[in-house]
C-alpha cells in the first residue's frame, strides 16, 4: 500500500493513470500528452507506476501498452475509507469523552 501512495503522490503519474483509467495507451502516447517532460521521464513514472501495481504493460512487437489496474486503486480506495473511518471514529471518541468530563465537572449545564 505504501508504495502505491508514494506512486501516486507524484502529480504526472496520478494523471497517467487518469489518463489510461479507461483505455489502453502507448507509452509514447502517453508521453506525448506531457509536452514539458522527457519520454525517458515518462518511463520512469510508467516503471514506478507498474512497480506499485497500478498499471500493467503488455508488449505489442516493439511497443509497450500501459493499462491502469482498478482492482489495486480498489483495495487503495479501501485503505483510505477505513482509514478516514477510523479516524473520524477517533474523534468522535476524544469528543465524548471531553463532553463527559465537562459534564461531570458542571453537572448544572
Amino acid at each position: 500500500m505504501d508504495t502505491a501512495l508514494k506512486a501516486l503522490a507524484e502529480p504526472r503519474r496520478r494523471e497517467i493513470v487518469r489518463l489510461v483509467w479507461t483505455r489502453e495507451m502507448a507509452a509514447s502516447d502517453i508521453a506525448a500528452h506531457f509536452g514539458d517532460v522527457t519520454r525517458s521521464a515518462i518511463s520512469q513514472h510508467l516503471g514506478v507506476l507498474r512497480e506499485a501495481a497500478l498499471v500493467s504493460e503488455r508488449r505489442d512487437g516493439t511497443r509497450r501498452l500501459y493499462r491502469a489496474r482498478p482492482e489495486t486503486m480498489e483495495e487503495l480506495r479501501r485503505f483510505l475509507d477505513d482509514y478516514w473511518t477510523g479516524g473520524l471514529e477517533r474523534l468522535r471518541d476524544v469528543a465524548e469523552a471531553a463532553e463527559r468530563r465537562k459534564r461531570r465537572k458542571n453537572p448544572d449545564g
